[in-house]
Formats: C-alpha cells, sequence, structure tokens
C-alpha cells in the first residue's frame, strides 16, 4: 500500500540550513520553555479566581439567568450557584459574575463536565442584533454604585459583541475577539479607548476550540501554531476585556504559570464503549504507517513532531491563517506589545498553514477541522461523505461512537444558520485528503485505533 504521508512527514528529513523548513514544506516548531506551576492552584484560579476585575452585578446577572441548580465543579457560596463558566468576585463592595475560561474550555458530554474539552455548543449567531446598550443604560439609571463596579466590563462587552456574530451556530469568535480588543487597547499601557486605533477585520473568521489537554505536547499555541514563547501570556488574552493598566496584567500573569500547570495535567477521557482490540490493532499500523508521521505515535513510547504544514500541503480551509499573515497591524501590536516585555515574552510568529495536532482524545473533540467543519472522523478520512450542509441537535445532543462525532442530518441547501454552511469563506469542509487513498477497511481499522488513543 501506497504510504500516503511518508512521503511529506520523513522521519529523518532533510533540512534547509537557515530556513528550518523541511524539504517538503513542513516547518519544525522549536521548543519554548515554559514557567513551572503549581496545577492545585491553577485549578483554584480558574474556578474561583478574579482574573477579570470587572463583570455584571450578581442580582443582575441572576434576574437575567436564574440560578445554575447543576454546581457541576462543586462549588460553596455563591459561586455554587453560577454554571461552570462564570466566577463571583467581589470589588469595592459589590459581588459581581465573570466569565471564565472554562466558559469555552470545558464541556459537558454524556452528563459530565470534560475539563479543557473544547465548547462546540456556544451560540453566536444573533451577537449582532442584540441590543446590549438598552439593558446597560437601565442598570445605570436604576443601580449607579453597581454600574460603577461593571462599567470596564459593560463597555468592553458592548464594544466587542455585536461584532462577534458568527454563522452556524457551536462554532467559535475568539480570534475576532482578539482583533477587537486590541484594537481598543493602547499596546504599552493597555488602556482602554473607546475608539478602535486599529482597522477592524471585515469578517469574523470561526474555529473549533481545540482540547487543552492537547498543549502539554505542543511546542506553540493556536491552530496555526503562531503563539511562541510563553503560553501563560496567551492564556490570560481573556483580561484584555477589563484590564485597567499594566500592574493589573502582572498580577493576573503571576497566577497564568499554575494555569498552565493545570492545563498541563489534564487527560483525556477514555473512551466508554467496547473497543475491538484487534481491529484496532491493525489500525495502529495503518495509521503509523500513514499519518504518525505529522501526527505522532501513541503508547508507551510516544512521539510528536509538532509540524506546520503548509496550505498548499494541507489545502484545508485557509482563511484564518492567511488573515493571520496579511493582517500585519495586529501581529504588529502584539509584539510590540506588554505581553512581550520581561522575562517570560511571548511572540506571535505567523505562517501561512496549520499545525498538524497531537490526536490524543480525539474521539471525543467533535466536529473536526480548525473550523468545526466536519462532524465525524469518518468523513474526516473520506472526503466523499463529508455533507456540504448539515446540522445537529444541540437540545438533545446525540453522539456516534461507531463513526465518532456528533450525530448529523444532511440538507441539501443551506438554511439560515441553523444549517452548517461550507461554502461560505471560512467555513470550508476541503482539504485534509490523506485518507481517501485508503481502503474502506483500512479506515475502519484507523477509526477503531482512534478510540484507544
Amino acid at each position: 500500500m501506497k504510504k500516503i504521508l511518508a512521503a511529506l512527514c520523513i522521519v529523518v528529513p532533510a533540512i534547509f540550513a537557515f530556513t528550518g523548513a523541511y524539504d517538503n514544506g513542513l516547518v519544525p516548531l522549536p521548543a519554548n520553555e515554559q514557567q513551572p506551576g503549581d496545577a492545585a492552584k491553577g485549578y483554584t484560579y480558574l474556578t474561583t479566581g478574579d482574573f477579570l476585575k470587572s463583570g455584571l452585578p450578581y442580582g443582575a446577572f441572576v434576574a437575567a439567568n436564574g440560578k445554575s441548580k447543576s454546581n457541576l465543579l462543586q462549588r460553596e457560596g455563591k459561586n455554587a450557584t453560577l454554571s461552570h463558566g462564570y466566577n463571583m468576585i467581589e470589588k469595592d463592595g459589590i459581588e459581581m459574575v465573570i466569565p471564565t475560561c472554562l466558559q469555552c474550555h470545558a464541556e459537558e458530554f454524556d452528563g459530565q463536565l470534560v475539563m479543557g474539552l473544547g465548547n462546540t455548543t456556544l451560540d453566536f449567531t444573533r451577537a449582532g442584533r442584540r441590543d446590549v446598550n438598552t439593558r446597560i443604560n437601565v442598570l445605570k439609571t436604576m443601580a449607579p454604585k453597581q454600574y460603577a463596579a461593571a462599567e470596564p466590563f459593560l463597555t468592553a462587552f458592548a464594544t466587542t459583541y455585536p461584532l462577534l456574530e458568527t454563522e452556524v451556530r457551536g462554532v467559535n469568535p475568539a480570534d475576532g475577539l482578539a482583533a477587537v480588543l486590541a484594537a481598543h487597547r493602547n499596546p504599552k499601557t493597555l488602556q482602554w479607548s473607546d475608539s478602535a486605533m486599529l482597522t477592524l477585520p471585515d469578517k469574523l473568521i470561526p474555529t473549533d476550540v481545540p482540547a487543552w489537554w492537547l498543549m502539554k505536547k505542543k511546542n506553540a499555541m493556536f491552530y496555526t501554531g503562531f503563539g511562541r514563547g510563553d503560553f501563560g501570556k496567551f492564556l490570560m488574552l481573556s483580561n484584555l476585556l477589563t484590564v485597567t493598566d499594566t500592574a493589573e496584567a502582572r498580577e493576573v500573569s503571576s497566577h497564568f504559570s499554575d494555569v498552565l500547570a493545570y492545563i498541563r495535567s489534564l487527560q483525556p477521557p477514555a473512551y466508554p464503549k467496547d473497543i475491538n482490540q484487534g481491529l484496532a490493532k491493525k489500525g495502529r499500523r495503518v495509521f503509523n504507517d500513514n499519518c504518525s508521521g505529522c501526527h505522532g505515535t501513541y503508547g508507551k513510547k510516544d512521539s510528536y513532531p509538532n509540524l506546520l504544514v503548509p496550505s498548499s500541503v494541507v489545502q484545508t480551509d485557509s482563511a484564518l491563517c492567511n488573515a493571520l499573515v496579511e493582517n500585519k497591524q495586529f501581529i504588529d501590536w502584539f509584539n510590540t506589545s506588554w505581553f512581550v516585555q520581561g522575562d517570560n515574552p511571548a511572540q506571535l510568529v505567523p505562517f501561512n498553514g496549520y499545525i498538524a495536532p497531537p490526536l490524543d482524545g480525539v474521539w471525543v473533540t467533535a466536529p473536526y477541522m480548525h473550523n468545526g467543519s466536519v462532524p465525524t472522523i469518518e468523513a474526516m478520512l473520506n472526503s466523499s461523505i463529508r455533507p456540504t450542509y448539515w446540522s445537529r441537535d444541540f437540545k438533545n445532543p446525540e453522539y456516534d461512537y461507531e463513526a465518532i462525532g456528533w450525530k448529523y442530518e444532511k440538507h441539501e441547501e443551506p438554511h439560515k444558520k441553523k444549517v452548517y454552511n461550507t461554502t461560505l469563506p471560512g467555513y470550508g469542509n476541503h482539504g485534509h485528503y490523506f485518507g481517501d487513498g485508503l481502503s474502506t477497511e483500512e479506515r475502519t481499522a484507523v477509526i477503531e485505533y482512534l478510540k484507544t488513543l
């Protein structure tokens, strides 16, 4: 059988002397030493900490959203009344609710909260049509002291949220949020500007939320691998919502080595159904022959090559990586900002392509591709069955444990924002055709093997 990826991911590659690029265009990512931290402290900071210093008044939040009865994090006090994606903090005697990292980086799956699993249920499809200013003005009139404490958050929220509308539910506008916040922050002082200081992108490019447990293997962050240096600096970027100055940023940053330590301690959940071990053994051989050069090997002697794959090779939707390469103003903003200062700097290094991710726990991370455009691994390995228009049930979600991914319905045409439309710019499901050369039996075996990771 033809070794599909062997030609792309050679074990002992020829290396260009000065560029660091493989002769097939793949680029190895250099390792970045990370600060040590305390995982237990990181968990506490994530689930009860004040990495945002402003939010919505607790009373107003509960009036609008009600109290959560699940308490999935087993927290105490008023935090026990909030869902896992929020913390209750206190500022100037005012109790406030802040959104946390877990809003996007934890998801309920089969009745359990899986820490670090990307949340693919969030709905940003009506963000641009919600009147947030009316509600803000009501609070300002009715509760001026609470408004004063909440003002930094409310100002940023009113500015950013209307620009975060996506074309389908389940994708994330994180890159768009980062761009808007950067446009309204002085890179040196981090102070807020009511008017944008950078030209905002015309279109929002969606992303899927990657699993946090993969971070322990990766030498760079994000789908394009452009986040280099101190991962803690990137993890704390949500602080740009409410940060007042660099002194506050330093205080928040001091906790994120612990947060990173917690993230690196996470393990993916085990596949909960029976696995055909004989078939999985065959799948491992096929995988190692065809996929491991880019995605790594697994088991007692696991390895991960940390390779950037050019768009011309992987052929997936290039809107995301192109935007990062072309929008130089945002790269320059970051690379001249507070985030690149001090003993543990971070840096953005754009690349016209994507990192080939590790696949630990891949069975639970549907949908697939960097934009969540493919509902199952079966369709990832066979491009001919990828649906152009598809939807899944968010109210009563069902997982397909055989095809590995979300059970979905195919459609003949798009239906507004209820159906994933892969013909839209940034939402394409093309590329990653490496599995097409496998036989049906080989693909079935690989899927069985992937259940074991």
